[in-house]
């Protein structure tokens, strides 16, 4: 979908992915429904077009495999944390000024009155941890520059709490008290391989998305999962050549991370698949950025 669709992205689908599209409820949302909290992840099915929050390895590091998608979510119902926690007044951080390109890019999901992307909140840092079993050598490097470059981008504030030993899952509770506090569970980086995570098979070299909840009308992120193939991006990490393609590929699915779609544009880095000459943002991705970083505040979260 691309930033000027005036449709937007509304996947309020059953629990079971049982709607082939993504759909408005066709009733008005009760609070409890208000209070979902969604998730797009890896294991997507239905939506036409590439998936987002996938990097696609080829051989010779070149063209395209076509892949589906479709969402599912999980219910909170009344469950989350207090609202507000670690919300400041203004946002903590900003994007860059000058990024005035107005095509090349796509966002993952729009608010439900179509009026702007869904986003994090500007104003409270992005927590996250990382599993670092099987991580490949320069790993740890990847993960932290590949944020530090989507938060000069777009100003959003990234903290890292450390290591983590949750594993990779496609029905992520975004709420887990009982491990991670009474706040919204850390964004969760995981190296993987197909075996553990099958949606790595084949070309698929990294999976993101992001969980969002929607009270009063409007949607926020509030927490997500990376999933990366340990074995292909190591394979390019570890030669001299191919380490901006590794770093490449781990920024695009940060990028996913934060709501930033796939494009038909191959001078961008979120082109769903990667080659050896497109490792850093073109001015589309640049833009796209821009504006996820210069969402509202979200006191009531």
């Amino acid at each position: 979908m691309s930033a000027g669709d005036p449709q937007g992205l509304n996947p309020w689908v059953d629990a079971r992915g049982a709607h082939p599209h993504p759909l408005l409820l066709p009733h008005p949302r009760t609070p409890a429904e208000e209070a979902a909290v969604r998730f797009l992840g890896p294991a997507e099915r239905v939506r036409r077009g590439p998936r987002p929050g996938v990097v696609l390895l080829t051989v010779l590091l070149a063209g395209l495999v076509a892949a589906g998608a479709s969402w599912w979510m999980s219910w909170s119902g009344e469950l989350g944390p207090p609202a507000g926690l670690e919300e400041a007044a203004a946002p903590l951080g900003a994007p860059p000024l000058g990024q005035t390109a107005t095509t090349g890019f796509a966002f993952t999901a729009m608010q439900p009155d179509g009026a702007g992307p869904v986003t994090y909140s500007p104003c409270r840092p992005i927590h996250y941890v990382v599993r670092p079993d099987g991580a490949p050598a320069r790993g740890e490097e990847l993960i932290r520059t590949a944020f530090a470059q989507v938060s000069a981008a777009t100003g959003l504030q990234f903290v890292k709490d450390g290591p983590t030993q949750e594993a990779p899952d496609t029905d992520r509770d975004a709420y887990q008290p009982d491990v991670y506090g009474r706040r919204w569970a850390p964004v969760l980086v995981a190296w993987s391989t197909a075996a553990e995570t099958p949606d790595l098979t084949d070309d698929v070299a990294g999976i993101a998305g992001s969980a969002s909840v929607t009270r009063a009308g409007r949607s926020v992120y509030v927490t997500g999962s990376v999933t990366l193939d340990s074995e292909d991006i190591g394979a390019l990490a570890a030669f001299p050549a191919t380490q901006a393609t590794a770093l490449g590929i781990v920024t695009h699915e940060v990028a996913h991370l934060v709501g930033l779609d796939h494009v038909d544009d191959p001078t961008q880095l979120m082109y769903p698949s990667t080659d050896v000459s497109r490792t850093v943002f073109g001015a589309g991705d640049l833009a796209g950025l821009a504006a996820l970083g210069a969402g509202e505040c979200a006191p009531d979260v």
